[in-house]
Formats: structure tokens, sequence, C-alpha cells
């Protein structure tokens, strides 16, 4: 079970400050083909689920 009050614990700022860390690394591993491929493998899994 997870405790999700800790989340307005959490300044704004810092919240700002990681996604400006981990934003351009994610970005490069969308646009690489290996990035692709995952999130095309990801899509199929996700209707295979709905499909259920």
């Amino acid at each position: 079970m997870s405790d999700k009050s800790n989340v307005n614990q959490i300044p704004q700022h810092e919240i700002d400050a990681l996604a400006r860390c981990l934003l351009p690394d994610l970005i490069a591993f969308y646009e690489s083909e290996n990035g692709q491929k995952e999130f095309e493998q990801w899509k199929i899994q996700l209707d295979d689920k709905e499909e259920k």
C-alpha cells in the first residue's frame, strides 16, 4: 500500500529541478531507435491489457 500524502511535502522548486535534470535524457531515449522500439512494445502490451 502506498502513502501518497508525502507528495505534498515536496517543494515545487525541487520537483521542477528534478524534471529539468531528467527531461533531456528522457527525450534522447525516446528519440533513439531503442527507445522507439520499447515504446511500441509498451503500446502493444497496453492494447493487450485493454482487450482482456
